[in-house]
């Protein structure tokens, strides 16, 4: 598959640039390896992980796909970063578990494989492509009728301008600066559109905060930040 006109080249160079630093806790993805367990309680909460089929769309080196494995889902990981995939791969194979690694986007992937699986996620990315919606619209495609999709992204707002990009990348050195660009940041309200557009149904919104200080993370009620979006597919309706 040959990468799709929906990504910024800045940005895949830059994960590529990064990637071998990937699985290391004390690096620059510092924060995604202490968020993640959160995230993987809320999608095993939301929407059950053991034996299902999962697409984690912009899986980069493959923290939450492996998470999702040893949890006992089926997993295909996709990213248009090559060395990242490498990186996910290689570690896959050291830790002798088996993810579906495969470079490729969700819009070239929903051709060829729509409704293949049971849950999409889609987590840190929107913010980072010219076209989220378009992203959108192939994860609906790619998930079965009835399945799950959950994305996570940053709000755009004031706390968010505050918090995720003067304080961690400028200001905490947690990330590096220029990692996330306001503009591009995307409100709930605006991603609930997006899901409508795409024919998916928004069930649940939940604020998903991380303190560098304790090394801890919290899902709560507040999304003014960082938030996680869970979809639904509606299922086919029965013959009458």
């Amino acid at each position: 598959m040959t990468p799709a006109r929906n990504a910024d080249a800045a940005e895949i160079a830059r994960f590529d640039a990064a990637a071998p630093r990937w699985w290391d806790p004390a690096g620059e993805f510092r924060p995604l390896h202490e968020m993640n367990p959160a995230r993987l309680d809320y999608l095993e909460a939301r929407a059950g992980l053991a034996g299902r089929r999962v697409l984690d769309v912009g899986c980069g080196g493959g923290l939450l796909a492996e998470g999702m494995v040893r949890r006992g889902a089926r997993v295909t990981g996709i990213d248009l970063a090559p060395a990242a995939i490498e990186v996910a791969r290689l570690h896959a194979e050291d830790s002798g578990l088996h993810v579906d690694y495969r470079l490729a986007s969700a819009e070239e992937l929903a051709t060829v494989q729509p409704g293949a699986y049971d849950l999409v996620t889609c987590l840190e990315l929107l913010e980072h492509v010219p076209d989220p919606a378009a992203v959108v619209a192939a994860l609906a495609q790619l998930v079965r009728p009835g399945g799950d999709v959950i994305c996570s992204t940053l709000n755009r707002g004031l706390r968010s301008f505050a918090f995720a990009i003067v304080g961690a990348e400028y200001l905490m050195r947690l990330l590096p600066a220029g990692t996330h660009q306001y503009a591009r940041l995307i409100r709930p309200s605006e991603l609930a559109r997006c899901g409508r557009a795409a024919g998916l149904v928004l069930t649940h919104v939940a604020g998903l905060h991380y303190d560098p200080f304790a090394r801890t993370t919290r899902v709560d009620a507040d999304p003014s930040i960082n938030y996680l979006a869970h979809f639904r597919r509606p299922p086919v309706p029965a013959a009458a």
